[in-house]
């Protein structure tokens, strides 16, 4: 079996439950890892090859973009210029339609393929609505996040000005509105007026209510645990009533990485152009040959 060479671009969380989904995969083969700096390797990447361009690495079937979302883009435009598949977790929602459109063009002009904020939402949880609103076109669908860490949200507070570490917490109301809940250490000098009110001030929070607090350790106070409630109330056919309900809790960066190693997987089987998660055949998240996992799965 000829292995699908994957590259990870970014080393943070994502970046290394993404080393370990790659691992655990039968049909992939790690051809390195691209970061900035490389003057100081952790000592699990010691066996795979780590580099500031993504050329030293030699064939690359698709990448796997661990970078903060606002650097997804760029990213991406690069590697699929360069023949190379990408797959992401962007998660800023309301961005979504003008990503796709953007990488769409870039991927079919490439003749590769670009799957874009798959993660878990976006990503398996759309699918999951997807599903609900099929089996009740009329109603409503309340998703419910939490209680636990948003990592965009918290790389997001990280690129304030004023702030040296930072978590952001994701609390849920219920009937699918959030508080979120902003821990920062602070940089000597800066004021966390100034940096409550950027955090405020940007996208990522601007719909939610926000409190922004200083603590002496981030690391005090950090856990990677989240989770989601979801609930559909609808009508099947002319039938009223129909209730659904989805749960589940998790470790956020091992989740989101897990699903971007199903979606690479998945580029391999697509034709060029850019994809979300509820474009693709869930079956292809998964290794082996399709008529198995139907036998399994049906």
């Amino acid at each position: 079996m000829t292995k699908i060479r994957a590259a990870v671009v970014g080393y943070g969380n994502i970046g290394r439950f993404s080393i370990e989904a790659l691992e655990a995969a039968p049909d992939f083969e790690i051809a390195g890892v691209v970061r900035r700096n490389v003057a100081e390797i952790p000592a699990e990447l010691a066996p795979y090859k780590v580099v500031t361009d993504i050329r030293e690495l030699g064939h690359v079937d698709v990448a796997i973009l661990a970078t903060p979302t606002r650097e997804v883009e760029k990213y991406a435009l690069e590697y699929l210029a360069m023949g190379i598949n990408t797959v992401d977790s962007f998660d800023i929602h309301t961005s979504i339609i003008g990503l796709r459109r953007s990488l769409d063009a870039a991927a079919k002009k490439a003749g590769r393929v670009a799957v874009i904020s798959a993660g878990w939402d976006p990503g398996s949880d759309s699918i999951v609505r997807t599903l609900l609103e099929a089996a009740a076109p009329k109603g409503l669908t309340y998703t419910n996040f939490g209680p636990g860490m948003s990592m965009g949200h918290t790389v997001c507070v990280k690129s304030k000005a004023g702030v040296k570490n930072a978590l952001s917490m994701t609390m849920p109301k219920g009937d699918g509105m959030h508080r979120r809940m902003v821990y920062v250490e602070l940089e000597d000098g800066a004021r966390l007026e100034d940096v409550a009110k950027a955090v405020k001030e940007d996208p990522y929070f601007a719909s939610d209510e926000t409190h922004v607090m200083a603590v002496e350790s981030v690391d005090a106070v950090k856990d990677m645990g989240h989770g989601v409630h979801m609930v559909r109330k609808g009508v099947s056919g002319k039938t009223q009533n129909q209730r659904f309900e989805f749960n589940m809790s998790i470790n956020n960066p091992a989740l989101t990485a897990q699903l971007l190693v199903g979606v690479a997987r998945a580029s391999m089987r697509l034709t060029p152009g850019a994809y979300t998660m509820v474009e693709i055949p869930v079956i292809d998240l998964l290794p082996g040959e399709r008529e198995d996992q139907i036998a399994h799965l049906v």
